[in-house]
């Protein structure tokens, strides 16, 4: 079967892979904007830490104390649809036993006939918020590559779950993607980013060709762009910061850039007192 199937299972998680919210609102987006029901949750005492992921007190509707527990939790559409289906795995990154964990959704991934897995996650980087969130597509899979027309990851180092969880799907025979958004890293205090979670789930359905619900996503995404446009105004140093990236982005995105020209242009980023072009998460597919 080319690409991803008929199945797709799409994974994101609160935590080191999510930046400005993105991939977990995406997450929250599809969830919202389908009928879903829930085929498993993981054991919470077996896989976090609770004095690292507390659980939450609050109020229901009528007025009584409940306590809430972090969670992972495997969804699947409540009816069965012509065309790709998006089943969901969504919860908090677990804090220990990551084998363990990732093997207990995957096994139920394959019970389930799932065909295709794509993580989805952000991370912070050196990019404007005034230019379109640039959004990596990869894939380990020699042959998903080919026929979604993805790249290749190089990165090495540290990794998250979504890492872990993509390892185990591939080698128990489930074509995997990944889907990174890049967060201006600049914008910490405007969170959630919407702009960033609207490109991830216009990429989600470009991969998948499943409709994909956006709401007043856009309306969101604009706004978000205009409160940081304010902040910057008062502010020289972050406007002058702001217009360098944009530079930088410009010559990227030119159709006349070549090689040399990125090059060049990196280097006197760099020389400017820049971190460069990007500045790699901990769990970042292109570093």
């Amino acid at each position: 079967m080319d690409g991803l199937g008929r199945r797709v299972l799409v994974a994101a998680f609160d935590g080191w892979n999510d930046a400005g919210e993105a991939a977990s609102s995406a997450i929250t987006r599809l969830r919202e904007g389908g009928d879903y029901e829930t085929v498993f949750s993981v054991d919470p005492e077996l896989y976090f830490d609770y004095q690292y992921t507390r659980p939450h007190v609050a109020t229901d509707g009528e007025g009584r104390r409940t306590l809430r527990w972090p969670e992972a939790t495997l969804l699947r559409p409540a009816r069965a649809t012509r065309g790709t289906q998006l089943w969901l795995l969504t919860g908090v990154e677990p804090a220990r036993a990551w084998q363990a964990f990732a093997s207990e959704f995957i096994d139920l991934a394959l019970r389930e006939d799932i065909t295709g897995f794509v993580a989805i996650g952000s991370m912070m980087s050196d990019v404007p918020h005034t230019r379109p969130i640039s959004v990596f597509a990869g894939s380990d899979n020699d042959a998903l590559r080919g026929a979604l027309d993805l790249e290749r990851s190089t990165y090495e180092g540290p990794a998250g779950i979504l890492s872990v969880l993509g390892h185990v799907a591939e080698t128990a025979g489930i074509p995997t993607a990944a889907l990174w958004a890049s967060v201006p890293h600049y914008v910490a205090g405007h969170t959630p980013s919407p702009k960033a979670t609207l490109a991830l789930l216009d990429k989600l359905e470009d991969l998948t060709g499943a409709p994909v619900p956006r709401g007043d996503l856009a309306t969101e995404a604009a706004a978000w762009e205009a409160s940081i446009d304010a902040a910057a105004a008062d502010d020289e140093e972050m406007t002058e910061y702001i217009r360098q990236l944009e530079h930088t982005r410009d010559t990227w995105d030119s159709p006349e850039a070549s090689g040399d020209a990125i090059a060049q242009e990196f280097e006197r980023y760099l020389r400017r007192g820049g971190d460069g072009p990007t500045k790699p998460g901990r769990d970042d597919p292109r570093r």
